[in-house]
C-alpha cells in the first residue's frame, strides 16, 4: 500500500481544513516546498497535491507550487483541485504531475472527464469520488450532489478508470479513524469478475474450461486518518494506497513511523 502525505494549498502556503470547510483553516508551513523535501527525505516517494484555491476558483490556481515541487524533489505528484478544462490538464502536467484528480468535473461534465480518460489513459486519471453521507460531493465540498458514492465509481469503471480517491467527508480532519466501513463496501462492491475460457487437449478432444478472473479499483483511502495503527488494516482491506494529511501535520503520526512502515512493506 502506498503511503502518500498530503499537501493543501491556500495563498501558496501548506494548510489544513476540516470537513472541507474554507473557515476552519490553519497554516501549518509557509513553504510547501520545505515540507515536500521533508516527507522525500524521509522515504516517501508520493504526494498528493491539491489546489484549494483552484478547487474555489474553478481553474488552476498553484501551478508554479506544483512545477517547484516536482522539479526539486523526485516525488511522483498527484494534483487536483480546480482541474475544469482541457487547459489546465495541460498545465498540471506541463508543470510535473504524475496524475491528475478529477471530482467536480466528472460529475458536472462526464463527457469531458471521460475524453481525458480516452486521451491520457487510465493510468493518468484519478476519479475523486468524496461523499458526505454516500453522496458525492464536488466543487471543493460545498455543494453534494444526487449521486450515490459506490454507483457513481462503478459507472467510471465502464469507462475504463482504475484509480479512485475517496474521502469520507465527514471523517476529513476529525482525527477520528478512517471510513473503514465505506472502503469495505466500494472494495467489495466495485469488483468486476469476468470470464475467459482456457483450452486444452485431451484424448484429441478439445475442453472449454470457464475461468473467472477478478479485478478491483485501486482505491486510495483519505480522510480521518489518525494514528499508524490505522494502516495496516487498510492494506489488508485491499487499499492500494492511503492519503495522510493532519495526522501528520498534528505529529500524531510521525515521519519515522511512515519510514519504518514503508520499510516493513517491502
Amino acid at each position: 500500500m502506498r503511503i502518500i502525505p498530503a499537501i493543501d494549498i491556500i495563498d501558496g502556503k501548506c494548510v489544513r481544513l476540516t470537513k472541507g470547510d474554507y473557515d476552519t483553516k490553519r497554516v501549518y508551513n509557509e513553504n510547501p516546498l520545505e515540507v515536500a523535501k521533508q516527507f522525500e527525505d524521509s522515504g516517501i516517494e508520493y504526494l498528493h497535491l491539491v489546489d484549494l484555491d483552484g478547487a474555489k476558483a474553478k481553474q488552476i490556481i498553484n501551478h508554479k507550487i506544483l512545477e517547484g515541487i516536482a522539479t526539486k524533489t523526485n516525488l511522483k505528484i498527484d494534483f487536483g483541485g480546480g482541474l475544469k478544462r482541457n487547459e489546465d490538464l495541460k498545465i498540471a502536467f506541463d508543470s510535473g504531475a504524475n496524475q491528475i484528480t478529477g471530482g467536480s468535473i466528472a460529475v458536472k461534465k462526464p463527457y469531458v472527464f471521460e475524453n481525458w480518460i480516452a486521451n491520457y489513459g487510465s493510468g493518468k486519471i484519478i476519479l475523486g469520488a468524496d461523499c458526505n453521507n454516500s453522496k458525492i460531493a464536488v466543487s471543493g465540498w460545498q455543494e453534494e450532489s444526487n449521486f450515490e458514492v459506490i454507483p457513481f465509481i462503478k459507472s467510471y469503471q465502464e469507462k475504463g478508470i482504475e484509480y479512485v480517491i475517496s474521502t469520507d467527508i465527514s471523517k476529513d480532519g476529525m482525527l477520528e479513524g478512517p471510513s473503514f466501513e465505506l472502503y469495505n463496501r466500494i472494495l467489495k462492491e466495485c469488483s468486476v469478475i469476468s470470464s475467459k475460457v482456457e483450452k486444452s487437449q485431451t484424448s484429441k478432444k478439445d475442453l472449454s474450461t470457464p475461468l473467472e478472473e477478478t479485478s478491483s479499483i485501486k482505491l486510495i483511502a483519505s480522510g480521518g486518518i489518525s494514528k499508524i495503527d490505522e494502516l495496516p488494516k487498510l492494506q489488508e482491506m485491499g487499499c492500494e494506497g492511503v492519503i495522510i494529511g493532519k495526522a501528520i501535520y498534528e505529529n500524531r503520526i510521525s515521519l519515522k513511523q511512515l519510514e519504518k512502515f514503508i520499510v516493513n512493506a517491502y
